[in-house]
């Protein structure tokens, strides 16, 4: 179905209300547009994801700064830009520190550390990361769940909660965020 104008705009404004229902409309009606752009910025289908999802992430985080001025999907389509851009200009500092550092030999491989938000989490003995999971809305609680204690996959966990994987991915990364902002306020 496609969205009209309109449409698009009274689902922002529910967005911006916290409507959880209209950030997954949003997240469904402009994910092929964002991950196709970075398609071709990066041609790695897990770069691209990636920035997509961090995309999305930081679009709802901020979905209060959105000026209506502008296209929601320019909107995304330059946060997006940014993230890669972002990307670009690690990936760069890693590479030169590293060939500083070992001279002629290269780093061939991505490092694959824990983020921060993992760091965190990682770090918090079970009992109390148990105590800082129940703070979360139910919905964020199920998916750290599923994904840490049962170990699902992305695909699996869509099937358990009948959404899309990208909506989980988000909603995964989401709920890291807020379960490691809990955990540094303690």
């Amino acid at each position: 179905m496609e969205k009209t104008e309109d449409s698009i705009k009274d689902i922002i404004q529910k967005a911006k209300k916290g409507n959880q229902i209209a950030f997954s409309t949003l997240l469904d009606t402009f994910w092929n547009d964002v991950y196709g752009f970075q398609m071709l910025r990066t041609k790695n289908e897990n770069d691209a994801e990636d920035i997509t999802i961090r995309t999305f992430s930081r679009a709802f985080d901020r979905i209060e700064t959105y000026d209506e001025a502008y296209e929601f999907k320019t909107w995304l389509i330059t946060i997006s830009k940014n993230l890669h851009v972002d990307l670009l200009r690690k990936r760069k500092k890693s590479f030169l520190d590293e060939m500083e550092a070992r001279g002629d030999e290269v780093k061939r491989v991505l490092d694959e550390t824990p983020s921060v938000e993992d760091q965190l989490i990682i770090e918090q003995n079970l009992a109390n990361l148990l105590q800082d999971i129940k703070k979360l809305k139910p919905h964020y609680q199920k998916v750290i769940n599923l994904r840490y204690f049962n170990e699902m996959s992305y695909a699996d966990i869509a099937k358990e909660l009948n959404e899309p994987v990208n909506n989980v991915k988000v909603k995964l990364l989401r709920a890291k965020k807020l379960l490691a902002e809990i955990i540094k306020k303690k």
